[in-house]
């Protein structure tokens, strides 16, 4: 714990309040590097509905990460728990009228997406909210630790984890050490595999696909360092972007904004409440204590532009010009 410092640090921030959940990041993600064959369970970026089980299915239970600057255990997610690829019958669906509504060619347990929109709660209190999940190019990568070969390192230019397949012998320990379950096992190739944040486009300084082909302008991106990034007056000035499940010890470079408006809680006569439908005990959960800080920094300068003040945090967030969301890349090759 603690090797492979990088000089610098490249990361991300993304405003749960503005994902409306359409996988663009997940689709953009998918096409330019897991479509191959003996990948169809690796999603390096993958959209969860919260609160929910997460893909793989119940990631959060299965170990690894750092306890008392040691590796602790962790294992490798099942194929039934990424979910075993199956097809739809939508011949069946959409031209031949079947009573099944073309079910699955098979009986699957989970998949992507699996609880996608379901949440918590029971109408009319029924909530939630949609989660970006991402290899977190971690400050203290248990994945690096757990690397016998020393194929995965960090950058020291801008601290991406990379992973060198010529010098990966599949031995998966990777795997089962992260704890936010973003290391995959190619089984085609035989070769661990991993979120290497976009590299080829970001040495030409261009976003990387995720955050260029967000159509909510959710995410961010940009050194931690920088002080004229959002990233870095988000996460580093405001306080208002945290990691999430940060006890898992190892650093994670991917930092989240709360969802901290919309509907608040209805008594049984449909009069509505000042609570938020999303308890801000659940979002501790997620983001830790720090959150609360953060939910009432977030509330005050939202009550601000409410009330016709200027408010820079909202300004940030809101994000009129897409280009102020990606520090010093650009959304797209100039080519």
């Amino acid at each position: 714990m603690g090797q492979n410092k990088s000089q610098r640090q490249l990361a991300f921030v993304i405003d749960l309040n503005k994902c409306i959940g359409c996988q663009g990041c997940t689709v953009a993600c998918k096409k330019s590097w897991t479509s191959a064959k003996g990948m169809d369970a690796v999603y390096w970026m993958n959209v969860e509905t919260m609160p929910g089980r997460g893909y793989p299915r119940d990631w959060t239970t299965m170990g690894g990460g750092f306890k008392g600057g040691q590796l602790a255990a962790g294992r490798e997610p099942t194929a039934e728990e990424y979910g075993i690829p199956f097809e739809f019958d939508y011949s069946g669906r959409l031209f031949a009228g079947k009573p099944d509504r073309g079910r699955p060619r098979s009986s699957p347990s989970w998949a992507p997406n699996w609880e996608e929109d379901q949440g918590a709660g029971s109408y009319p209190n029924n909530h939630f909210f949609y989660l970006p999940r991402m290899c977190n190019h971690c400050t203290d990568p248990a994945c690096v630790a757990a690397c016998d070969t020393g194929a995965i390192r960090k950058r020291p230019e801008d601290g991406l984890v990379m992973l060198d397949t010529d010098r990966c012998k599949g031995a998966r320990a990777c795997v089962a050490a992260c704890p936010y379950a973003k290391m995959f096992f190619d089984s085609t190739a035989h070769k661990a595999n991993k979120c290497h944040g976009c590299f080829p486009r970001i040495e030409e300084g261009v976003a990387p696909s995720c955050v260029a082909q967000c159509t909510g302008r959710a995410m961010h991106v940009g050194f931690l360092d920088d002080p004229t990034s959002s990233v870095h007056r988000l996460a580093v000035v405001w306080k208002v972007a945290l990691p999430l499940y940060d006890t898992f010890g190892t650093g994670p470079n991917v930092f989240y904004v709360p969802p901290f408006f919309g509907p608040t809680l209805e008594e049984s006569n449909g009069k509505a409440t000042a609570e938020p439908k999303i308890p801000d005990r659940y979002l501790e959960n997620l983001f830790g204590p720090d959150v609360r800080a953060a939910l009432a920094v977030l509330r005050a300068e939202r009550s601000k532009r409410q009330q016709g003040q200027s408010s820079d945090l909202m300004a940030l967030l809101i994000g009129r010009n897409a280009r102020d969301l990606l520090g010093h890349l650009q959304p797209h090759p100039s080519r």
